[in-house]
């Protein structure tokens, strides 16, 4: 039994971690990363799938924490889903790398990779390991520039770009994302 607790504990541990060979950034000021955040790309997993307009809300909780929605138009279903949660910093507040915890004391990695540092307008954000990726933004919408330089950071990462999401921010009647190679997703490729 014993063993086994501690097997759960290393597992669980281990999934607010941070890939091999990523760090999270330094010189990080939580009160500037509050708010809305407009997700523009992800590696596609089941718990966002068929999600359009999907956005993160930051808020400070009194214990420090920082309160997370996260909120998605189903397509399917043609309704709203929304997902409530509380992170805390792993390495301190001014290091990039919190656990999230969405279902009780189960926590995942929320690391942040990339950063506007000077206007907080982008993050590039993974968890414990590379099948998890996101492309966040203040906007709807991503500056060609930008999105390709974090397209091409995560490439040389090794994570899957190839298999990135494009999330739809128009009506909630449209498709709900595209894959990167998709003809009317935009063409990065070009982008120096």
């Amino acid at each position: 039994m014993r063993r086994l607790f501690l097997l759960t504990c290393l597992f669980i541990s281990g999934c607010v971690g941070i890939p091999d060979n990523i760090t999270a950034v330094d010189g990080f000021e939580v009160k500037r990363y509050l708010g809305t955040w407009y997700e523009i790309a992800r590696l596609d997993h089941s718990f966002e799938r068929g999600l359009s307009n999907v956005t993160a809300t930051y808020n400070l909780r009194d214990d420090g924490g920082i309160d997370v929605l996260n909120k998605g138009f189903d397509e399917n279903t043609g309704k709203w889903k929304r997902a409530k949660g509380k992170a805390y910093f792993v390495s301190g507040s001014q290091i990039g790398r919190l656990k999230v915890s969405f279902f009780g004391p189960f926590y995942g990695g929320y690391n942040i990779i990339a950063l506007d540092k000077k206007n907080y307008s982008y993050s590039l954000i993974c968890s414990s390991n590379r099948s998890y990726l996101w492309i966040l933004a203040r906007d709807k919408e991503l500056e060609q520039n930008i999105l390709g330089y974090l397209i091409e950071l995560s490439k040389g990462l090794g994570f899957e770009t190839d298999k990135l999401i494009f999330v739809d921010h128009g009506d909630t009647l449209g498709a709900s994302s595209l894959p990167v190679n998709h003809p009317i997703t935009r063409d990065v490729s070009n982008i120096s």
